[in-house]
Parts: structure tokens; C-alpha cells; sequence
């Protein structure tokens, strides 16, 4: 068992550099994001770069990332030249806003290719493109649905999600027995 709050910190940031890599994000940016979340303070980039042991273009470049991504915000002090840099603290602020950027980065535009492939098959002959468009139908229809499920939990509470999940896993056991 680890006891020193500096292997802890290191461990957690490590794993969450390997985990952003499995995401798709940046391994950097990732562990730029672990440490700003578990840092009471906010840190400037500087720090960052002597914590993470990276280079200057590395922090900067993840900094512009997870800004841009609206989880990490930049903070001017008072009587300081140096800007500072400082994550959403607020787990549920957190996931609905990372769900919200993937969403917009990735399903919106899978979304648009799928009606646009549908509305192309359309114009074909019903036997000459039978198959790819009940399958990619099929997707669209995927997909909408997770979007519409995304929607309707977006505007709920992190309580009644978390009410509907129970009550959904206790249902869920009803119906196994």
C-alpha cells in the first residue's frame, strides 16, 4: 500500500495518461488534466511542465486542448503576469461536458453521414441498394436513439439519474429471476 501522496499522485496521473490514450486523447493532454483535477491550487504552465517533466509545446498545446474542450479554464491572479490553469472540479459538470464535446466531435457528424447516405439510397432503385439501406437505416437509427437517451440525461439531475439508474438495476434484477 502507497502512503506517500506523491506516488499517489503520480500513479493516478500515469493511469490517467494511459486511459486518455484508450479514449483517443492525447496521453499529455490527458495527464495535464489529471493533475490539474487533483490539484487543490490552480497551476501555472510552468508547473505543469516541472510536474509532468514535458516540454513547453507539449502543456501548451494540451492546455489550448482541454480549454477549447471547456474542462479546464485559464485564471488571471491578481498582482501576477502568469496566467494559471485550473479543471472542472464537479464530477457530474465534468462528464456531461466531455459527453457534450464528443458528441458534437463525433456523433453529430457520424450522424449527418449516415441521413445523408440514407437520403443518396433513396434516389436507388429499391433492388439495387436493398441491403446497405436497411443496414445503414439501422445505424441511423442507432444512433439516434443514443442521442435522444444523451438529450433526455442532459437535462436531468446528477439525483434523479442516479434514481432512475437504481431503479433501473432493481428492475433489471426482477425481471433475471
Amino acid at each position: 500500500m502507497t502512503n506517500n501522496i506523491e506516488e499517489v499522485k503520480e500513479k493516478f496521473i500515469l493511469h490517467w495518461g494511459e486511459m486518455g490514450s484508450l479514449w483517443g486523447i492525447n496521453r499529455t493532454m490527458a495527464q495535464i488534466h489529471a493533475l490539474l483535477l487533483i490539484s487543490e491550487d490552480a497551476l501555472s504552465a510552468i508547473e505543469i511542465m516541472q510536474e509532468l517533466k514535458t516540454s513547453r509545446g507539449n502543456v501548451s498545446m494540451g492546455l489550448r486542448e482541454l480549454i477549447s474542450w471547456g474542462i479546464v479554464s485559464r485564471i488571471h491572479k491578481k498582482g501576477e503576469r502568469r496566467e494559471y490553469y485550473t479543471a472542472e472540479k464537479d464530477v457530474w459538470v465534468l462528464f456531461r461536458t466531455i459527453a457534450r464535446e464528443r458528441k458534437k466531435r463525433e456523433l453529430d457528424p457520424t450522424v449527418d453521414i449516415l441521413r445523408q447516405s440514407v437520403e443518396n439510397l433513396e434516389c436507388l432503385p429499391d433492388s439495387e441498394a436493398e441491403y446497405e439501406r436497411k443496414q445503414i437505416k439501422e445505424l441511423l437509427e442507432f444512433f439516434e436513439t443514443g442521442i435522444e437517451v444523451y438529450e433526455e440525461l442532459e437535462s436531468q439531475t446528477p439525483n434523479s439519474i442516479l434514481k432512475l439508474l437504481g431503479q433501473t438495476l432493481k428492475l433489471k434484477k426482477r425481471i433475471s429471476m
